[in-house]
Parts: C-alpha cells; sequence; structure tokens
C-alpha cells in the first residue's frame, strides 16, 4: 500500500469563473497538464511561488546596530597598517569619492 501523507488538510473549492480571487478547475487542469504534474501539484506549486514573492525569506533582525554594538565590533576587528576601514555595512553616509 502507497504511503500518504498525514499533514493537515483543507476543503478546496474551484471558483465558478477565473477571476483574481480564484480560478475554476478547468483552468487548474490546464495549468497542471502544461506543467506536467497533477491539479494538487499545481496548486501547491502556485502557492509555493506566491509564498517566495509575499512573505520574508529570513527572520527580521533587531534593526540598525547601535554606538556600542559598532564600537565593539570595530575594537574587536583586527588591526593592520591602517586603522580605518570604510564599510557600507557600518556607515550610513555615502563614500566620498
Amino acid at each position: 500500500m502507497a504511503t500518504r501523507y498525514t499533514a493537515e488538510q483543507i476543503a478546496f473549492r474551484y471558483r465558478v469563473t477565473d477571476s483574481p480571487g480564484g480560478v475554476t478547475r478547468d483552468t487548474a487542469k490546464r495549468i497542471a497538464e502544461h506543467l506536467g504534474v497533477d491539479e494538487t501539484q499545481a496548486i501547491h506549486r502556485a502557492l509555493h511561488e506566491l509564498a517566495l514573492r509575499v512573505l520574508p525569506q529570513y527572520e527580521p533582525d533587531d534593526g540598525p546596530l547601535s554606538a556600542a554594538q559598532l564600537r565593539q565590533i570595530k575594537k574587536l576587528a583586527p588591526q593592520g597598517k591602517m586603522r580605518s576601514v570604510r564599510s557600507s555595512l557600518f556607515d550610513s553616509k555615502p563614500a566620498k569619492k
């Protein structure tokens, strides 16, 4: 017997007509056929593409570094012959040319 996924399921209802709010089953079948997958996989692929476009792909950080954090980083940075480093990571002003 084939193994089935045991994830939670929801009811999915096709729309009567295609619109920005949904598609008909005929459209879903045509998309699936074009992609060479079944309807369920076509829906998953569409949701995945939408997730990539609208959801952040990383955890939000705590915002800009504080002055104390910047001092600590500069203190711990290896020092060579030159004692200053211009970096767009730490300086909010554009570099002078």
